[in-house]
């Protein structure tokens, strides 16, 4: 999954309030949800994948918001509405605790341990929900926060992504986090160029399947413009 800038978005008149990032609130949830379900899929839209619209945002989005909202933040199209987010948390194991202990429980009825072997990408997904440990890899240690990063295309190629990454590492950096890691999927080119940029690098983990993983300092060049 990929990707604030004050660079008003082109696609808009000149008179509209350029798009910039700020804290998470709660009514942006259901835009939240949104952005995940509309980028998740190699960085595209994944509803023709997935039936349900709330699974894959109970992944990826929706825990973090719920479990450090004071590591979320949006980028707001200038008209209040989230059109982009960066989440994540400052400590992997804790998280991962956190999500079986307080964020599982309440979704076991709806999305039930799959009985056997995926059959779906649905099933698939649901196995994922049922297993958070999964992100505790040993050659990650180094890296103790993770994050996930994503943007609407029509705000895309502008800037934004660099800004809400930006702001999610000063954040990280501020509490003593040294290190970040993301994790990715390997044939999603655009996403990994972009990362590139950001000064991510390869991080080696035994079996990584699909996955990339990448990790950097969480530390931002003073002269990085700011939101």
């Amino acid at each position: 999954m990929l990707c604030m800038s004050s660079l008003p978005d082109p696609s808009r008149s000149s008179s509209s309030p350029p798009a910039s990032v700020r804290p998470y609130r709660p009514d942006d949830s259901s835009a939240l949800y949104d952005i995940c379900v509309r980028t998740a899929h190699v960085g595209g839209d994944s509803r023709h994948l997935y039936p349900d619209p709330d699974l894959l945002p109970s992944l990826f989005a929706a825990p973090y918001a719920a479990l450090e909202p004071e590591l979320t933040f949006v980028l707001d199209d200038g008209r209040g509405r989230a059109v982009g987010y960066v989440l994540g948390t400052a400590d992997t194991p804790a998280f991962v605790r956190a999500f079986r202990d307080v964020w599982l429980p309440p979704l076991a009825g709806r999305y039930p341990k799959p009985a056997g072997p995926a059959r779906t990408p649905t099933d698939e997904m649901i196995g994922l929900l049922h297993w958070p440990e999964r992100m505790v890899l040993p050659g990650l240690s180094g890296y103790p926060a993770h994050l996930h990063i994503d943007l609407l295309p029509s705000h895309q190629g502008q800037g934004h992504g660099r800004a809400l990454m930006h702001t999610f590492l000063r954040a990280l950096h501020r509490r003593g986090v040294g290190a970040v890691h993301l994790s990715m999927v390997t044939a999603n080119t655009g996403a990994r160029a972009f990362y590139d940029r950001l000064g991510f690098h390869v991080i080696a983990v035994p079996d990584p399947g699909p996955l990339t993983y990448l990790g950097r300092s969480t530390e931002v060049p003073a002269e990085a413009a700011r939101p």
